[in-house]
């Protein structure tokens, strides 16, 4: 019997590791029981998972939101193989229904087998597809497949993988170069850091096998600093597999020779772009540079370069080993294959999801995210990241596919969903990603440098209630002028969350600029406080929690809060049991 116990970022932080510290120490002198480590299985919201294996390498039971002190009676019940003791802690009907909803080829091997183990990638067939790739397939009929499979780029737009991989390997010179952007900047956004954490074998197939296409002997994988546990599994399995021929001079037996080496980023944004991250990787300050001559023609030392994100590369060995045909059958007509998400907001199960394009946002959501938290009505979802645009309700039944998303004004991205419910001030949320993309900016062009700031500030001076008529066309007018002549992706997508915004929820501008008031009660100046008379009973419990003495009245006699102090801060909403005090 073996229990696995994920170690992903996410279980880690939920306490996982103690988990296995206490479980291993139970299970010490027990001959019959062994300890293993998987990575992320996408169930975030229920980490620290323990999984239980039996003897013949099937799944016996699945724990879950597992504490510590839940150890003794773990190892004890499955000693005797009383398992309906463990029933509190296994995982529910519903839940799993999280996997059962999905199709899964990037997250194949997440959360089942030993991200550290190279034998337990091998027995999943893993190094393959390589093989039939660098020993029985030419170049041109590696990128056929990949052209047949209809595999787009999953770092955001889509673009055709099999037309990148071509124009590189068509370009003049003996040296080139195959990078992985895995500088993942988006807020909510974890696919690839999940990826590279639990399954880091799949990313080098994947590029070994867009390298031998291409032409490349020598591969980067350019991986944000803040990742150490992304980093650290993929330097060892990068070890490993130089160790065990997979990696390095004639790979499994062939003529075709690579290398691959990890480069931290600094967490830069503006490095997701191409042409920024080459600049970063050649020690150079990460700012974009003008296009054409494009990467596959001029890159990475000025020579021929081909760049695909950490998803993109993990369909790789899928499609060599299944046919693209096989991947092409699923998906849209303009959107083939699958998709990985993470979910994030205000939903009931967070963490990550991998569907058939041509799903609604309503089944994802609410099918397999189980809908909003605390009975909470839906408000939105934002798409994209701060390059992104934010989804009403009335569009939840819109498929995800790269061309019916992008008519709402969002995007895909690289796949960050952050759910919204009614609580949320739209404005607030557009501030919050114009903020992200200001700060981010590296400040080459004027449009992004300086309109993203001027944007910035119309958007907090209309939360502060100081907004006024004709902001919001002005803040329409920025956008155009930013999306029109903004050097590159960052500063052209910048708008989208304010043009959608302006767009499903024009109302709440015109409350915050017109009434002075924030539907949403999240804008500190533009909310009111007040006590009700007939409610209060002068228990002082509001006044003595406010910070700065804004509410006066004798003991057991109604209370009254004065304006011209209040602070807004909502301490005397929240202390008040008995509803005395009431928002507007």
């Amino acid at each position: 019997m073996k229990l696995v116990v994920g170690q992903g970022s996410c279980g880690i932080a939920a306490g996982a590791s103690k988990v296995y510290d206490a479980l291993a120490s139970e299970i010490a002198g027990n001959d019959n029981m062994t300890m293993g480590i998987t990575g992320c299985i996408g169930m975030c919201y229920l980490e620290p998972i323990v999984d239980v294996y039996n003897n013949d390498n099937a799944l016996l039971v699945r724990l879950v939101k597992v504490k510590p002190e839940d150890a003794h009676n773990i190892v004890s019940s499955l000693e005797t193989m009383q398992l309906e003791d463990l029933e509190p802690l296994m995982i529910s009907d519903s839940d799993k229904g999280f996997l059962k909803k999905q199709t899964r080829i990037v997250l194949r091997h997440c959360g089942i087998i030993d991200p550290t183990s190279i034998d337990e990638y091998k027995a999943t067939d893993g190094f393959l597809a390589l093989d039939k790739a660098v020993n029985h397939m030419t170049c041109d009929e590696v990128i056929e497949e990949i052209k047949v499979s209809g595999l787009g780029g999953r770092g955001g737009a889509g673009f055709p993988t099999w037309f990148k991989w071509n124009a590189a390997r068509s370009s003049e010179g003996d040296d080139k170069y195959l990078i992985c952007n895995a500088d993942e900047g988006d807020p909510g956004a974890f696919m690839d850091r999940a990826v590279i954490e639990s399954d880091p074998f799949s990313l080098i197939e994947g590029m070994l096998i867009g390298a031998y296409a291409i032409g490349a002997k020598n591969c980067f994988v350019y991986v944000r600093a803040e990742y150490p546990l992304a980093i650290e599994r993929l330097s060892n399995a990068l070890k490993v597999a130089q160790e065990n021929g997979y990696l390095g001079d004639n790979i499994l037996g062939s003529s075709f020779s690579c290398h691959i080496e990890i480069k931290a980023g600094a967490g830069a944004f503006v490095c997701g772009e191409e042409t920024a991250l080459i600049a970063s990787l050649e020690g150079e300050r990460g700012m974009p540079r003008l296009k054409p001559p494009f990467p596959a023609q001029k890159g990475y030392m000025e020579k021929p370069s081909n760049i695909n994100n950490v998803e993109t590369f993990a369909n790789v060995a899928w499609i060599i080993n299944n046919g693209g045909a096989k991947f092409a059958e699923m998906g849209t007509e303009n959107s083939k294959g699958t998709k990985v998400f993470a979910l994030s907001g205000k939903i009931v199960r967070g963490g990550l999801v991998e569907i058939t394009m041509g799903k609604t946002l309503r089944e994802v959501i609410f099918d397999i995210g189980g809908g909003i938290r605390d009975g909470m009505q839906f408000k939105a979802v934002q798409m994209g990241g701060p390059s992104g645009g934010c989804i009403p309700e009335s569009l939840l039944d819109t498929r995800i596919d790269y061309k019916e998303l992008s008519a709402t004004g969002a995007i895909m991205g690289s796949g960050g969903m952050v759910v919204m419910d009614s609580s949320t001030c739209m404005i607030n949320m557009a501030k919050f990603f114009l903020d992200f993309t200001s700060k981010e900016s590296c400040g080459k062009c004027v449009p992004c440098r300086l309109g993203t700031k001027r944007m910035l500030e119309i958007l907090t001076r209309i939360t502060e209630g100081a907004g006024k008529e004709g902001d919001v066309e002005l803040l329409e007018e920025l956008c155009n002028f930013i999306k029109d002549d903004a050097l590159c992706g960052l500063g052209q997508t910048a708008p989208n969350p304010v043009l959608t915004t302006i767009r499903y929820f024009r109302d709440e501008y015109d409350a915050h600029i017109r009434d002075k008031r924030c539907p949403s009660m999240q804008c500190p100046n533009l909310i009111t406080y007040t006590i009700k008379k007939d409610s209060c009973v002068g228990c002082h419990i509001c006044a003595r929690n406010c910070p700065v003495n804004a509410i006066e009245g004798e003991i057991k006699q109604p209370h009254v809060v004065r304006q011209d102090i209040c602070i807004r801060c909502g301490s005397c909403y929240q202390r008040c049991k008995l509803g005395a005090i009431e928002r507007s």
